[in-house]
């Protein structure tokens, strides 16, 4: 039961009519006891329904557990979240009552400052499995904005992130501003969002304003040329009433020049935008390095100072060591360090 309509097909199967689904589904969303509504069950649950809730709440639980938690000295927590079939995705707890969460188990897009991407894609996740990391986040803390911004890129499991938005954007008591839908860029993005009954804000990750250097960075990504994708972003966000987020990833030496303060400035002045800037946070064995924070702000400083609305932007958890995908390749090699010893105590003697 990895999507939301499996959870529907299963309570029609039931007997259960709209209403009883979204009951069920929005004390499930807002990690509620199916019990807890003001009337009682009896008045108007069918009893199919009824009986099956017990073991459906246990299932639904199942979707998201907890396996880690690792707070953060700024008020977030990087959580290891286990999934039904073994594999492991990461959420992030952020201050002010957000979550970040992941659409796949890996990445394709293959980022090469991001440990997500070295492993690549393992598997999408379902759109209930999506939704349960939300209610499992619920069960710890408030959560009143969710984005879409952990492990994985959104665009390539469009359906199941678009259903879980659907879902959260309704009886999951998340406002649509509040529902943040981040890619590297998709066409797919441009011409799906807007046809959703929820319309979620956008944050684009740029990177870099020459294409050149974006497709260095970003070697699977779809090959938007930055200014193409900036003109996508704005008619969006002109017509949801959202400011476009454009992600940048702050690397020393790689796009932290002049010429890409220049290039900002040319592609986002005037716009409906935010740029967020975030200085890299530094991963073991990869070859970029974080720039001072002085440097950081010294850039957005100028940024803002030429028009181009700037917010610099620590990554949740900087005092963590866990940055994305690194909780989840930990684990796997601890899993992979005990199958080994378990195979070496149960090898037959020689």
């Amino acid at each position: 039961m990895h999507s939301v309509q499996d959870i529907r097909d299963q309570l029609r199967a039931l007997g259960a009519n709209a209403q009883h689904e979204q009951r069920v589904l929005r004390l499930w969303a807002q990690a509620k006891p199916q019990d807890s509504g003001r009337r009682p069950l009896e008045s108007f649950m069918p009893i199919a329904v009824r009986e099956a809730l017990p073991a459906l709440s246990q299932t639904l639980a199942g979707l998201a557990t907890l396996r880690e938690q690792h707070p953060g000295q700024d008020g977030s927590a990087r959580l290891l979240v286990g999934l039904q079939d073994g594999q492991t995705v990461e959420s992030v707890l952020l201050p002010r009552d957000g979550l970040c969460v992941s659409s796949q188990v890996g990445c394709a897009v293959g980022c090469v400052f991001c440990m997500t991407g070295r492993e690549g894609l393992i598997r999408q996740v379902g759109s209930a499995e999506i939704v349960a990391q939300v209610a499992l986040a619920r069960t710890l803390r408030p959560v009143k904005k969710v984005v879409f911004m952990g492990m994985g890129e959104p665009s390539h499991n469009l359906d199941a992130v678009m259903q879980a938005i659907d879902l959260l954007g309704t009886v999951g008591n998340i406002g649509h501003k509040n529902l943040v839908f981040s890619t590297v860029g998709d066409a797919r993005v441009f011409e799906r969002l807007p046809q959703g009954q929820v319309k979620p804000a956008l944050a684009l990750s740029l990177h870099s304003t020459r294409a050149d250097l974006r497709a260095q960075l970003l070697p699977r990504a779809p090959r938007f040329d930055p200014q193409d994708l900036v003109e996508a972003g704005e008619a969006y966000a002109r017509a949801t009433g959202y400011p476009i987020q454009y992600q940048w990833t702050l690397i020393e030496g790689v796009n932290d020049s002049a010429e890409e303060i220049e290039g900002i400035v040319h592609l986002l002045k005037g716009k409906y935008a935010l740029m967020n800037m975030i200085p890299y946070n530094a991963v073991p064995d990869l070859p970029f390095a974080r720039p001072t924070w002085e440097k950081a702000a010294a850039i957005a400083r100028t940024l803002h100072q030429r028009g181009v609305l700037t917010k610099l932007r620590q990554s949740a958890g900087q005092d963590v060591d866990g940055g994305w995908g690194r909780l989840r390749a930990r684990d796997v090699l601890q899993r992979d360090q005990r199958v080994h010893i378990h195979r070496r105590i149960n090898a037959p003697a020689a």
